[in-house]
């Protein structure tokens, strides 16, 4: 006996009472079948509920078949076929789906409406919704522009905002679904569910669909769409609807705000105040570049000047590639071996002519707990304790008298 689907014939129903009619093991659990479910398993682009069986906990619900299959996580089940249990949805994340599957039905409606732009994929991910609209249908248009998404995303708001009403029907036939006001070609001849967004003189959408809707469209509350992209000859939307979409809502003024009181800017002037702290840090980073190589510079000199054998100059301030940039410049005139130490990260940098700076740290460094390496000309060695620096140096100094 197939399995009866409940959320087909009412999607607000949370729970019911089931007959275990399968029972099955695997190394992932328990899959477990029943005469009937309210729990909608994935499919359509929309992820399967989750929610207890009795007493279980259903992770995955997914189609086989006459039948849904209902997986849960625990390893040993003390239920037996014929038994009687409670099965019930987590309706926080049923509505969730219902919100954004209908957001994503009316926004794809509305690119069709608009630009002749047909939805050739949809995606609900954890942190948006994605749809692939394709315009090769419409010669008058070769793509969606930034202004045509809020077209769309404004329309989709005002059918939201009319509350509709959010029918699903459901044939035996193609012809039958066929007679309907459809954006999107059927794909199958048989079982047909059509969810239509409005009356059908009308729509705001009208599409096959087995996923989860609420009755209205009101119910969605509010689609945003965020980025469009190009992607395979076709043009990627990336939106949320529903709660999601007000949370982010939410979490983006909060960074908006924020902004504005880091830089005593209104709504109004924080773009522009945004700009003037972005020349200005410009300005400062040119000036700092200027500065340090000035220093670079003089410090070459001056240590050229002051070169010696197993020479030792030690930095604070100084980043390790302006310490590089001081060692390249110091080549042709270093008697032995130059070191320059970063005091911040025990680290040593060793310059030569002569011998083979890679070597030197390879040969001696892990003697004091050290990890490096290098080239011939130049070479690192970093140490986790200070005092092991200049042990290091030394050590380095006496094996190359």
């Amino acid at each position: 006996m197939k399995t009866r689907r409940l959320y087909q014939e009412d999607v607000y129903k949370k729970s019911c009472i089931a007959i275990v009619t399968q029972i099955r093991e695997d190394s992932e659990g328990i899959l477990l079948t029943f005469d009937q479910t309210v729990f909608f398993p994935a499919g359509g682009g929309q992820s399967c509920d989750t929610g207890t069986a009795g007493g279980l906990t259903v992770t995955d619900v997914f189609e086989d078949g006459d039948f849904i299959r209902h997986r849960c996580i625990e390893k040993e089940c003390k239920l037996s076929i014929g038994d009687e249990v409670e099965l019930s949805i987590d309706w926080e994340h049923r509505f969730d789906n219902m919100q954004r599957h209908c957001g994503e039905h009316i926004l794809s409606g509305k690119f069709y409406e608009l630009y002749g732009g047909v939805n050739r994929g949809f995606h609900m991910g954890e942190d948006y919704m994605t749809i692939d609209i394709s315009l090769e249908e419409n010669p008058l248009y070769d793509k969606v522009s930034w202004e045509m998404a809020k077209k769309a995303e404004l329309l989709t708001n005002e059918a939201i905002w009319q509350d509709l009403p959010v029918i699903t029907r459901r044939y035996e036939k193609r012809k039958d679904a066929e007679a309907l006001p459809l954006r999107k070609a059927l794909a199958f001849d048989e079982d047909i569910s059509i969810v239509c967004v409005g009356s059908i003189e009308n729509p705001a959408d009208c599409v096959a669909c087995c996923g989860t809707h609420p009755s209205t469209s009101g119910q969605v509350g509010l689609v945003k769409i965020y980025k469009v992209e190009s992607n395979k000859g076709m043009f990627r939307i990336y939106f949320e609807a529903g709660q999601r979409a007000f949370r982010q809502y939410q979490d983006r003024f909060d960074v908006l705000t924020t902004l504005e009181n880091r830089l005593s800017a209104g709504f109004d002037d924080l773009l522009s105040k945004y700009q003037a702290q972005q020349e200005k840090t410009k300005e400062v980073k040119n000036e700092l570049y200027h500065l340090k190589k000035w220093v670079i510079s003089r410090e070459i000199d001056d240590i050229r000047k002051k070169m010696a054998p197993a020479f030792v100059r030690k930095y604070d301030q100084l980043a390790i590639n302006d310490m590089l940039e001081i060692g390249k410049g110091l080549a042709g005139v270093i008697p032995t071996v130059a070191f320059l130490v970063h005091n911040p990260t025990n680290t040593v940098l060793i310059f030569t002519d002569r011998y083979d700076a890679g070597k030197l740290v390879k040969e001696n460094a892990s003697i004091y707990n050290g990890k490096g390496g290098g080239n011939r000309n130049s070479a690192r060695a970093i140490f986790s304790k200070t005092e092991y620096v200049d042990t290091f140096i030394d050590l380095i100094e006496k094996h190359l008298r």
